[in-house]
């Protein structure tokens, strides 16, 4: 069994090869990129369309979040060997160093990967749809919006849930369990929750104004 900093140490990985890059030149590479889309994100769709600042900002994490689901997490689902990489892959040395916060990444824990797949084929080209929708001004975009946020919703219950029947010791040390496990995903929770609760009252206030109107 080849030496590897996951946890549990008895976790076999045969053929691990160490990261080629350190976690600071990973997390840099990653901010730098994410500052670039969001960017993007930002700026293209006000050229073309009418859009408030809110719109904006949900077209930023839209983009964001699909991108991110398509690129990184589809690498993943692709990828099962990605522990073994010699070329210093970008992709997978992110999640050789996510591991370090979950090692069911590394071992391809049958249910993370299925969790992980939905996400990457279904809810990523979705949240890239919901950007498009967003900023074209579609009668759909707050049914879609909250389709995707519960089903992000739904995977992180069911991620921490999966972990939490296996015994939670996925993690090398407190700080990856914090720093990745916790934190990393914690934006997952949050954001889709705040939009979860404004489309839908979106989308119940078109609907009480259309059956106000009918009632006179």
């Amino acid at each position: 069994m080849d030496a590897h900093p996951y946890a549990p140490k008895d976790l076999s990985l045969p053929g691990f090869v160490p990261n080629l890059l350190s976690a600071t030149t990973i997390l840099v590479v990653f901010a730098v990129a994410t500052i670039i889309v969001v960017s993007l994100a930002w700026f293209v769709p006000a050229r073309f369309s009418r859009i408030t600042r809110m719109e904006r900002i949900l077209i930023c994490w839209w983009v964001f979040t699909g991108l991110t689901h398509m690129i990184v997490e589809g690498y993943f689902v692709f990828s099962p060997e990605f522990f073994k990489n010699k070329t210093g892959c970008y992709l997978a040395e992110i999640w050789k160093e996510y591991s370090k916060g979950d090692s069911r990444y590394a071992e391809r824990d049958p249910a993370t990967v299925a969790l992980e797949g939905i996400t990457a084929v279904i809810e990523g080209p979705a949240s890239i749809l919901a950007a498009y929708a967003i900023a074209r001004h579609k009668s759909f975009n707050y049914v879609l919006q909250l389709a995707i946020s519960l089903g992000q919703l739904y995977g992180c219950v069911m991620y921490y849930t999966t972990a939490i029947l296996r015994g939670d010791g996925f993690a090398t040390s407190t700080y990856y369990y914090y720093a990745y496990y916790v934190a990393a995903n914690s934006p997952w929770i949050v954001i889709p929750t705040l939009i979860s609760i404004r489309s839908w009252k979106r989308i119940c206030g078109a609907f009480d104004g259309r059956f106000k109107r009918k009632s006179y």
